[in-house]
């Protein structure tokens, strides 16, 4: 899919046809759509095939004018109505004349400017607007992360009185979100370090600051993501103990009953004998032996709770 945007002062809007100075933006084109983008704006086949690989890597590099920057970003998607996080590659196409924006899936990083939620932003400048839609793109990472925490917190209370591997689960899979953050942000940082040196997009002095900030969040979510998965690996080793020992004490209590109300059994059974017995003849034999197995199981339960087993 290709749309062909242009910003006013006021809005975002879409044109028909590539104009000097537009913003392309590829979703998950057709053979046929990058052939056309290849020839009509003189990039790259392989600048534009490359970054429909979901593994794709982090990187800038330039080739006869034309810059291709790789960037990672957060993505939300759903499977078997259950929400998952992940990574995918973006990539932006510097041209002398225009820019594009390639990725396999629609995202809410680009979604949020062709929305027209991102007010300052200019289609013109060119390299402004790559910083932009990096910036954005940490903009999700810090805000994933932040989500992150909060169900990291909300399983933990589940944890403390769970029996079940459940929360566990949970917990690995935010710690596999948090290794993607982790591997992409990093290489993120890498390519916004090639940036900052200037020897391949040449910066205004406000980009400059604009790469700087972009720098400095992008190194926060790096640190953000380290600590939340130590947290994670420090979290699910405490309560795989507390599990266990819930296990135990259930173990543990369950056995104690057991004892308990075996004493009534044995009484029962050796008072079923057919043989001569204490008290056999006495009317009230029942209740007295009755009486003792309650008294010898009431006994039991009172060891029992003064040694907290039950």
């Amino acid at each position: 899919m290709i749309k062909i945007f242009k910003k006013n002062k006021a809005r975002v809007y879409e044109l028909k046809k590539i104009s000097n100075g537009s913003w392309i933006s590829l979703i998950n084109p057709t053979e046929e759509e990058i052939e056309y983008i290849s020839k009509k704006l003189k990039v790259p086949k392989d600048f534009l095939t490359s970054v429909l690989d979901e593994d794709e890597k982090p990187r800038i590099e330039k080739e006869d004018g034309v810059t291709l920057v790789v960037f990672r970003v957060p993505y939300k998607k759903y499977i078997s109505n259950k929400l998952k996080i992940t990574t995918l590659p973006i990539g932006i196409i510097i041209t002398k004349k225009n820019i594009i924006t390639i990725c396999l899936k629609e995202n809410k990083i680009i979604d949020d400017f062709t929305e027209g939620k991102i007010k300052l932003f200019s289609v013109d400048k060119r390299i402004r607007f790559t910083l932009q839609i990096l910036a954005r793109a940490n903009h999700y990472f810090i805000k994933y992360l932040n989500d992150i925490e909060k169900e990291i917190n909300k399983t933990e209370k589940s944890l403390m009185k769970s029996l079940r591997n459940k929360e566990i689960i949970s917990l690995l899979q935010l710690e596999k979100i948090l290794v993607y953050f982790n591997t992409s942000t990093v290489g993120n940082d890498n390519v916004l370090e090639k940036i900052s040196k200037g020897k391949i997009i040449n910066l205004a002095e406000e980009d400059e600051d604009i790469l700087e900030d972009i720098i400095i969040e992008t190194r926060q979510a790096i640190l953000m993501s380290k600590i939340f998965s130590n947290i994670l690996s420090s979290t699910m080793d405490a309560y795989t103990s507390v599990i266990s020992n819930n296990l135990n004490i259930v173990m543990k209590f369950l056995a104690s009953i057991t004892i308990i109300l075996s004493i009534p059994t044995i009484v029962a059974s050796i008072y079923g004998m057919n043989v001569k017995l204490p008290l056999q003849t006495n009317p009230h034999a029942f209740f007295i032996t009755l009486l003792i197995s309650l008294i010898l199981s009431g006994s039991l339960a009172y060891i029992f709770a003064k040694k907290n087993w039950l």
